[in-house]
């Protein structure tokens, strides 16, 4: 049966006096309304962050980008599978992790392979646009904030809409050194720490999904 409780956790006394907590599988109406949300803002974040980065010419933005377009198909996945037996749930769950693990070794790939010819990006396009994509993402984290604990479905929901905020600090941070250094190196290193979040990311999503497939869950 699926839980319908308004916070991330449920639980259910037993005449120990002990509570047994069933992980929170997303069946509530705000749940559902919140993923909608942060859905569209996440999508528009996408086109926009990857446009500004290519005009920028920062790896960092491009990175950042792609981990909109990551959250977007994720909490559209998400929704999806909402209501659906836990081992449904799980292999969304394990799809998104292995999404993060290849866009993280995309990242860290052409971050390597730039760092063979650096160039500076534009610091003015990548503060403008940091502000903004960190505005729709501490937006994102607020809307998710009770929902941050569950299964592994709602987890991975969670966690990439807190990496896009660290993300999004990170771009602005690099901005700033990008413009008092004049050297587009902090551009570099931000866009390859964001790669060591989406594969650490990638591995708790994955590791909780294959211990619910591993229990055997069918509801």
């Amino acid at each position: 049966m699926s839980t319908h409780c308004p916070s991330t956790r449920c639980h259910s006394s037993v005449a120990s006096g002990h509570d047994h907590g069933a992980a929170f599988d997303g069946m509530s109406a705000g749940y559902r309304r919140a993923l909608i949300w942060v859905l569209v803002l996440n999508g528009g974040m996408f086109v926009i962050e990857m446009l500004a980065g290519a005009l920028a010419g920062s790896r960092a933005l491009q990175a950042d980008a792609l981990d909109f377009l990551a959250d977007s198909l994720t909490y559209g996945l998400s929704f999806w599978v909402l209501g659906k037996p836990l081992r449904w749930r799980s292999y969304a769950a394990l799809a998104k992790g292995v999404s993060l693990l290849l866009i993280g070794g995309w990242v860290l790939g052409s971050t390597l392979w730039e760092a063979f010819t650096v160039h500076q990006p534009q610091p003015e396009v990548m503060g403008v646009i940091g502000l903004l994509a960190l505005a729709a993402n501490v937006a994102s984290v607020l809307i998710l904030l009770r929902y941050r604990d569950g299964d592994a479905n709602v987890r991975s929901v969670w966690l990439c809409s807190r990496n896009d905020a660290i993300g999004n600090v990170a771009v602005l941070g690099a901005a700033g050194l990008v413009a008092w250094l004049g050297s587009g190196w902090p551009d570099l290193l931000v866009a390859g720490a964001m790669a060591g979040l989406f594969l650490h990311s990638a591995t708790l999503i994955l590791r909780q999904a294959l211990r619910e497939l591993r229990s055997g869950g069918s509801g």
